[in-house]
């Protein structure tokens, strides 16, 4: 890993996170120092951060950490709910049984996870170890996982941090989960289509919920 990649996957996890607030003005001098390294190697990092949309530059603004409207936000969720079903569905026809395994031994730890926090939070780490990245990774269509495993997945983890990460429905959602994978088990790509548009619409209603909290 170059000191570029290192320090864009450490500035990544602090927004992931929140460690850095959504519409942070980031400083280069101030990051330089934080993570010591030249100014060279940090701007590759944040071009890379530019392009997974995680901030923002501007000419003689400089670099701001990505904020979403409201609506904006929704808009994901409902770009989610159509494609994660179609994952869902492409799928049931693609996955093998040994990836299937594979998720069914994902969901015992993340069981083993939501036990520990007393089922009130239920947050996935990434790539592999992300229920939804190996649901579309298994529909085996690789403009889909372009769209839903690079152009928008951590801008969606930073919201799904933000929302989901404590809240009561993290038991249920883990059950909607299990269902999803049985469906995807039988070959039943319909049914499987059906329970993630279900899934990733309770959780927007989630997150429509948070919203109008805040508000208040």
């Amino acid at each position: 890993m170059t000191i570029a990649e290192r320090v864009f996957a450490q500035i990544q996890k602090a927004i992931v996170e929140g460690e850095i607030a959504p519409g942070s003005k980031l400083s280069e001098p101030e990051l330089a120092r934080t993570y010591g390294i030249s100014r060279g190697p940090l701007r590759e990092a944040m071009g890379q951060l530019e392009a997974r949309s995680l901030l923002t530059r501007r000419p003689n603004v400089g670099a701001r950490v990505v904020t979403l409207s409201s609506e904006q936000l929704l808009e994901i969720y409902r770009v989610r709910e159509a494609l994660e079903g179609m994952a869902a569905r492409l799928a049931a026809e693609h996955m093998s049984e040994t990836e299937i395994d594979g998720l069914r031994e994902l969901l015992e730890q993340h069981q083993a996870q939501i036990e520990q926090q007393q089922g009130l939070a239920y947050f996935q780490k990434e790539h592999d170890l992300d229920f939804h990245y190996r649901i579309v990774q298994g529909s085996k269509n690789s403009r889909m996982i372009a769209l839903l495993c690079n152009d928008l997945y951590h801008l969606v983890r930073m919201y799904r941090y933000q929302f989901g990460m404590a809240s009561l429905r993290a038991t249920r959602a883990f059950h909607e989960h299990q269902h999803i994978v049985d469906a995807i088990a039988e070959g039943d790509g319909e049914l499987a289509e059906l329970l993630m548009r279900h899934h990733i619409r309770a959780a927007r209603k989630n997150v429509e919920r948070r919203l109008a909290e805040r508000e208040e």
